[in-house]
């Protein structure tokens, strides 16, 4: 049945004519808490120790891979001036290469997304055992992990209210230990701890490289508030500004804790060590409370990481079904969160966690583990890709002239880091996470002779909208619209 039209927010469906109806929408400081706190997961926690073997030349790779991700960030921020809608590298994609880019974009991202949240729920296991030590059993386990992915998306679900003050805690939390231990530690900084430059053989280069390659995903989540510009206020001006904040938080926290950890641990030490920052701060202050404390803070950092990349996981798949290219409950939306997409996000990963602990498929969960690894990368080719096409194209009226070089000269610059991501992921992660890519051709096809099929059944006035869809004349085109652009 035809309805008069109604102003309609373009992300949320919801109507415009009563601001009281609109759902919370993320600050720039939650924003930046967003994108820090998905950026900064487990890992750091064991970070200066897995890069230690190499020599001290691994904070020079370190370096060189913050300058490479500002860059990756400065770019998202660029598109999304051009395009602050939710889904992030899955929009610029399709306005860029149209629905079958978009399709590889979100299809490999949302595979990424709740691999990674399994792995990190597992991780998060091994620091409960330090807060609470007893006698574990695969059970008790099992329910923890549960537990940590399912607390996040209880906070999801409530809305995004509830997502930007879990994201804001648990950053808040996580970055003044790290902080500390990281400003602290200079204070206790002793040259003789940090051993040779470059330890084993082969050349520097090499070295550097081969830290490189652990160091290379250190920054995965620099999209987050680009992900999430539909929820943001003022979009066009926050997700970037976020983005680069965001970012250079997280650096400053990766540059100065290792750093810090390197002067305070002997190097032999370090290079044996499981809890490199509990070591550096019993180091620091004697005793042995510090692993206590870095394991309270690793599990602050894992269930905040997990609350944003839950988000994560429901934001592309909705962009991608507003425009037919994933199923169509993933475009089910209340309080500014895709509820269906968390829901989904969930169980599997939840499925992944019980293979790990019980089916015994400890080969299986690794191998889907590598595999995020590379499908991390394909979203931001593809996104880095297209900032190169709108600048190389017609659309260089569409930015301002004297920021077009610069622009560009960044854009290079994340393609390039995007691909030493890739080259860095190493073999068996690209032939596993291309098999797995390919497989989205299927899912891929399925929905495009669907959309095929109802075309001419459906007029553009009368098909059925599911809570949070957009109107038709809303989506974005495959090709960009003829017109001026926010710059």
């Amino acid at each position: 049945m035809h309805r008069s039209p109604v102003a309609q927010h373009p992300e949320t469906g919801t109507d415009l004519q009563n601001d009281a109806k609109q759902p919370f929408r993320m600050s720039l400081v939650t924003a930046t808490c967003l994108v820090m706190g998905n950026i900064i997961g487990g890992g750091i926690f064991l970070l200066p120790a897995s890069v230690a073997p190499f020599g001290t030349i691994s904070l020079v790779a370190l370096g060189v891979l913050t300058v490479g991700a500002i860059a990756l960030a400065l770019v998202f921020g660029r598109l999304a001036e051009r395009h602050p809608h939710t889904g992030g590298p899955y929009v610029y994609a399709r306005e860029a290469f149209g629905d079958f880019a978009g399709f590889l974009s979100a299809w490999s991202y949302w595979t990424m997304t709740w691999v990674s949240n399994a792995a990190l729920a597992v991780a998060a296991v091994g620091y409960v055992h330090v807060l609470v030590p007893g006698h574990a059993s695969a059970g008790t386990d099992l329910v923890v992990a549960l537990g940590a992915l399912w607390l996040p998306a209880l906070a999801n679900l409530a809305g995004t209210r509830y997502v930007g003050a879990v994201q804001l805690v648990s950053t808040v939390l996580k970055f003044v230990p790290l902080l500390f231990i990281a400003v602290v530690g200079l204070f206790f900084f002793d040259p003789h701890n940090l051993g040779s430059f470059h330890e084993g053989s082969g050349s520097a280069l090499g070295g550097m490289s081969a830290a490189a390659a652990i160091l290379l995903y250190s920054y995965v989540g620099v999209e987050s508030a680009a992900m999430s510009a539909g929820e943001v206020r003022d979009p066009e001006r926050n997700v970037g500004r976020a983005t680069v904040l965001g970012t250079l938080g997280a650096a400053v926290v990766y540059l100065l804790g290792t750093l810090a950890v390197f002067g305070t641990v002997a190097h032999d030490k370090l290079v044996r060590s499981t809890a490199p920052f509990s070591d550096a701060v019993n180091a620091m202050f004697g005793g042995h409370w510090g692993g206590t404390l870095v394991a309270g803070a690793a599990v602050v950092s894992i269930i905040g990481a997990l609350n944003g990349w839950t988000l994560m996981s429901a934001q592309s798949p909705y962009a991608a079904a507003k425009d037919g290219l994933f199923p169509a409950p993933f475009l089910i939306k209340r309080r500014g969160v895709p509820t269906f997409g968390v829901l989904a996000a969930g169980v599997l990963a939840s499925a992944l966690t019980v293979i790990n602990y019980f089916i015994g498929a400890g080969g299986v969960f690794n191998i889907l583990v590598l595999i995020t690894t590379f499908s991390a990368t394909v979203p931001y080719l593809l996104a880095a890709g297209a900032q190169v096409y709108f600048l190389l194209t017609g659309r260089r009226d569409k930015v301002r002239p004297a920021r077009f070089a610069r622009d560009l000269v960044l854009a290079l610059a994340a393609f390039g880091f995007t691909f030493w991501l890739v080259a860095g992921a190493g073999y068996a992660a690209i032939y596993q996470g291309v098999l797995f890519l390919f497989a989205g051709i299927l899912v891929y096809a399925w929905m495009a002779a669907r959309r095929t099929g109802r075309l001419p059944e459906a007029p553009e006035t009368e098909q059925p909208q599911v809570a949070g869809q957009s109107p038709e004349s809303e989506r974005l085109p495959a090709a960009a619209p003829a017109g001026p652009e926010t710059t």
